[in-house]
């Protein structure tokens, strides 16, 4: 029976970032397994475990009682201390696998700046952007999952690439809300 290498994914979709740090999604820094500073689980099938997710926060400037304006932050993070790998058995195309974790998580976070800048402002405008992280999270999540299922955790090689081909052009149809 074919040995199957299982790659998991752990996602955090909070609003504000961990304890322990986190790595900004960044266009020019890729992943390293240095990166990857948590205790791997022994008792897992898994290579490798990514943790990212998006984070968010707000500030709203208001005169009297009125809402007049408002600001963000949307930031996609990996989580070293919460990421791991087995030194024995990660190579160079998990690690790719595991970057397009993170690259998704990018993209969803490109795709939430891309909302939040639609909004008017008004009294709802907490309300909307609430919905709105809610929706992203869910939707980041929905996809991750599709991705380790459709690339059967990076085994799938053929599927694999064409899920690297279309993050690439899908980020790049978001280029002008990527991270700074």
């Amino acid at each position: 029976m074919k040995n199957l290498l299982i790659i998991l994914t752990l996602f955090f979709l909070g609003s504000t970032p961990t304890e322990e740090g986190s790595v900004t999604w960044n266009e020019t820094a890729k992943l390293t397994w240095a990166d990857f500073k948590g205790t791997p689980n022994s008792e897992s099938d898994a290579v490798a475990l990514t943790a990212s997710g998006i984070t968010f926060g707000y500030s709203v400037k208001t005169s009297g009682e009125r809402i007049v304006d408002f600001t963000t932050t949307v930031e996609a993070h990996f989580y070293p201390n919460k990421s791991w790998y087995l030194k024995d058995k990660a190579n160079t195309y998990i690690l790719a696998h595991e970057q397009l974790h993170f690259d998704i998580t990018e993209l969803y976070a490109r795709q939430f700046r891309q909302q939040i800048k639609k909004l008017v402002v008004n009294q709802n405008v907490k309300e909307q952007m609430n919905r709105l992280h809610a929706k992203i999270n869910e939707a980041v999540n929905d996809m991750q999952r599709r991705y380790d299922e459709e690339t059967e955790h990076s085994m799938n090689k053929e599927m694999q690439k064409q899920w690297e081909v279309t993050i690439r052009k899908e980020l790049s149809k978001f280029d002008d809300y990527k991270s700074l």
